[in-house]
């Protein structure tokens, strides 16, 4: 079994894209479920979908957010002191934007095998702690 962190664009597709990036994620998803792999994300990708639903004062979409994150198909990660050093860490390279480092440095702490985003930079980046960074298109899924 891996460990699989989802980041934030992903579940976005997943939920909100009915065009061939949401039939990727979707497939990811679902090939992830089919192999009995671990789906990881982090309590900032909640916070983020959460947004536009709120902002909308649509409810019902924001507590079907906050269910599926609280299936067991999801584990949501903590941002903790771990990956409060973690974070310091990466974000030394500037121009990892802080909300990708939050990402990366929730995923190192919980030593996830694969990172997957839809950010080419991203992909590009070596983190301690995780095996591999890939985006969702080149992703071995």
């Amino acid at each position: 079994m891996s460990r699989i962190f989802l980041d934030t664009n992903i579940f976005v597709y997943l939920f909100a894209d009915e065009g061939p990036r949401g039939k990727r994620a979707a497939d990811i998803f679902n090939e992830i479920s089919l192999r009995g792999d671990e789906v990881l994300t982090s309590a900032l990708t909640l916070g983020e979908l959460l947004v536009k639903p709120l902002e909308a004062n649509d409810l019902a979409l924001a507590d079907r957010y906050r269910k599926a994150f609280r299936s067991p198909a999801v584990r949501v990660i903590s941002f903790d002191e771990a990956a409060g050093v973690r974070y310091a860490r990466i974000r030394q390279d500037r121009s990892i934007k802080a909300p990708d480092a939050i990402q990366l440095a929730t995923a190192a702490v919980a030593g996830c095998d694969l990172f997957i985003t839809n950010d080419e930079r991203l992909a590009r980046t070596r983190v301690q702690g995780i095996h591999f960074i890939a985006s969702m298109e080149r992703a071995p899924i």
